[in-house]
């Protein structure tokens, strides 16, 4: 029986499946080492599964409250004033979400309604603008400065106009691995003191930055938190992507209207990990190691490709690496990087699709949130190229 397509009208009828999805597929499909995907190929804390499994037997198994059970939102206090020194009150500003993704998403619905402009800076990970899109928002594009992603804020003031509703700012960045600095938020301070633009941030990877730098949350500048909503994600920074487990910061009035939208989406979230991570919360060493960590592997990675053909520009935060292939080949990064995962078995993405236009720079991003092994057999087949 053939479907009537007259019943389907897409909300989004220019995007398609995920890269992440597509690239992921490829790699399982040709036996690739899947390097595409930013997830770690190594479990979680020994301590935090035990304590997953105390929760279920405990029989923390039904449904939490709608913002989070309070152990753990009172954890994220804690943890929030120990890093930026300021306050969130577990009560009416801190929510629990299913991950990072649900966040965004429910923030964006919150608040931006049709005919609403915000600021994406390109490339951008791409949940955003779908967001905006089903919102019946505007995205208005800035382009990141090539080749250290910076932000070039002056033609960042061209875009804000008397629509302008929110700008989204992601730091440490995904997909490039750049980071914002003091000059860059002091910047954004300035640009929207005496407007009502929101600040969504994107701070996944707040804890994985690197080479001594500070993480410069919008928490730390005054003016931006009380009209900002951080996103923050477990998923990240505890190994446990699969479990979805994210939260946001935001002053209360922020927060009221975030959690109606949120109650609809999710309600609440998963109660036994809710309650295990607030116990794991309670030792700082289980999250202030991760940039020596992770800049570890950054450093592994970079070094046993030393000797390939890829030019390296070492990453300062996420856990994502880019090469820049222009010394091996001029096709088109989707192009190369599907060739890469077919002939070569190793997956990466594109960074080029992470623009509302396609730009290309000969550019491909590498996750080493891997094993030594992992990336052994990597670089020993990208050093080949």
């Amino acid at each position: 029986m053939k479907t009537n397509s007259n019943y389907i009208s897409s909300k989004l009828p220019q995007i398609g499946t995920s890269i992440f999805a597509v690239m992921s597929q490829l790699a399982n499909e040709h036996k690739a080492i899947n390097l595409s995907q930013g997830f770690p190929d190594f479990n979680c804390s020994e301590k935090l599964q035990e304590l997953v499994n105390q929760s279920i037997i405990k029989g923390y198994n039904q449904y939490a409250p709608m913002p989070g059970i309070m152990p753990l939102r009172e954890a994220i206090a804690e943890k929030t004033h120990a890093c930026f020194n300021v306050s969130y009150n577990p009560e009416t500003e801190i929510t629990v979400t299913a991950g990072a993704t649900q966040a965004i998403y429910t923030a964006i619905s919150a608040f931006i309604k049709e005919g609403d402009e915000v600021i994406v800076f390109e490339p951008a990970y791409d949940c955003y603008v779908p967001a905006i899109l089903m919102n019946g928002g505007t995205p208005k594009y800035g382009k990141l400065n090539f080749l250290d992603y910076s932000i070039n804020w002056d033609e960042t003031r061209k875009l804000i106009s008397q629509r302008t509703r929110m700008i989204i700012i992601n730091s440490p960045h995904n997909p490039t691995g750049s980071v914002l600095s003091e000059e860059d938020l002091k910047q954004l301070e300035k640009i929207t003191e005496n407007t009502n633009i929101l600040i969504l941030s994107d701070e996944v990877y707040e804890h994985i930055i690197f080479d001594h730098k500070i993480h410069q949350g919008v928490c730390r500048y005054p003016n931006l938190k009380k009209k900002s909503l951080i996103i923050s994600s477990f998923g990240k920074t505890f190994h446990t992507t699969g479990w979805k487990m994210g939260y946001v910061l935001a002053p209360q009035e922020l927060m009221a209207e975030f959690r109606k939208i949120h109650q609809f989406i999710v309600f609440g979230v998963n109660t036994p990990i809710q309650y295990a991570v607030a116990e794991f919360m309670k030792d700082p060493e289980n999250y202030i190691h991760l940039p020596n960590f992770y800049q570890q592997k950054r450093d592994y990675f970079c070094n046993i490709l030393k000797n390939s053909r890829f030019n390296i520009a070492p990453s300062k935060g996420t856990y994502f690496q880019l090469l820049d292939y222009s010394r091996i080949s001029d096709e088109k990064e989707e192009d190369f990087a599907v060739r890469l995962t077919k002939e070569f078995k190793v997956a990466s993405i594109p960074v080029s699709v992470f623009y509302h236009k396609k730009t290309e720079n000969t550019v491909l991003r590498f996750c080493f949130a891997k094993s030594e092994e992992t990336m052994n057999k990597a670089a020993e087949i990208l050093c080949k190229i």
